[in-house]
């Protein structure tokens, strides 16, 4: 498992604020009626697969807030932009950021991913998605906002189960570095 415990907080958010402010985004229709435990259990795969230097993520199509809230309180050396196109989920999103006290560090942007290096003007070092779209839309995606060397993290397909061919991959410049918990991880390599 990489971890990078250098970017973790050692006095992690207690897990009631977390789980408060979840189901206030829950109640307003922003998160699916799943149990937010076991949301922010499957958020954490995200903390455990990142890169062990913090850097900049970009979460496509952040919704309520999962995984991107999670990973945002447990990883405090990370800055973030969450990419949401509709603005009520936009509104539900900052109201998560600043009931979490991460304002500092994390911008909630209102645009469409396909729109979003124009708006976001940076290249990031680890791209989010969750329920964003298929696999190789999801990469071919982040192609556009991140960095030579950067990564994407998404939900691992269920075992037995390829969504990407090695050809498919080295079309989009992506190098596929297996998973890390139920997060399957890519390098993007420019040739």
């Amino acid at each position: 498992m990489i971890r990078n415990v250098g970017s973790l907080s050692p006095r992690r958010m207690p897990d009631t604020l977390l789980l408060h402010v979840l189901a206030e985004i829950q109640r307003r229709g922003g998160i699916g009626r799943g149990l937010l435990v076991d949301e922010i259990a499957h958020a954490r795969q995200y903390v455990s697969a990142l890169p062990m230097l913090p850097g900049h993520l970009i979460d496509l199509g952040s919704g309520g807030g999962l995984p991107s809230l999670v990973i945002a309180v447990d990883a405090p050396a990370w800055t973030f932009a969450l990419v949401e196109r509709k603005e009520k989920r936009a509104d539900l999103l900052r109201y998560g950021v600043r009931a979490l006290g991460l304002s500092d560090r994390v911008d909630v942007v209102v645009a469409d991913v396909s729109d979003a290096r124009q708006v976001l003007g940076t290249h990031a070092s680890v791209v989010t998605a969750r329920s964003f779209a298929p696999p190789l839309t999801v990469l071919s995606t982040a192609r556009g906002v991140l960095a030579d060397g950067g990564m994407v993290l998404i939900s691992d397909p269920p075992v037995g189960t390829t969504r990407w061919t090695p050809l498919q991959l080295e079309a989009l410049e992506m190098v596929d570095l297996g998973r890390v918990g139920g997060i399957h991880r890519f390098l993007h390599c420019v040739a």
